[in-house]
């Protein structure tokens, strides 16, 4: 058996969040009588989109951190940057998933989804290291 802790932890959080930013769009759009797109709906085009940047984030960096995870990364360096993908996903999905929700939440969200694909990326190469 393969055990990977770090990552399983990871995308529970990560599934749980685009669980939650789906359920977002589901009521709008139901609110909103919209079936396709986002019918000039701002608050609804915004919902979306924060749906769709979870999901083009979050699977690379989980397969980042599996690799690196597989490949005997210590957990020191891993802990931290899914701590920090965690926390700046779920700002930035918090962003996105309310109207008016202030800029600051996507700005520190996005700089914490980058710093932690950083350190996964380092971890990877690291992890290659004869």
């Amino acid at each position: 058996m393969i055990a990977l802790p770090i990552t399983s932890f990871t995308a529970l959080f990560a599934g749980v969040l685009i669980l939650l930013l789906t359920l977002r769009v589901i009521q709008l759009r139901r609110r909103n009588g919209v079936v396709l797109g986002d019918n000039g709906d701002r608050a609804l085009a915004k919902a979306i989109r924060g749906h769709a940047n979870a999901v083009e984030q979050l699977p690379i960096a989980l397969i980042l951190m599996g690799l690196a995870e597989l490949q005997g990364a210590p957990a020191g360096p891993l802990m931290p940057c899914a701590m920090a993908l965690v926390v700046g996903r779920c700002l930035h999905g918090a962003y996105f998933a309310f109207h008016g929700a202030h800029w600051r939440l996507r700005f520190f969200g996005m700089w914490l989804t980058i710093i932690a694909q950083a350190g996964l990326l380092v971890s990877v190469a690291i992890s290659l290291l004869p």
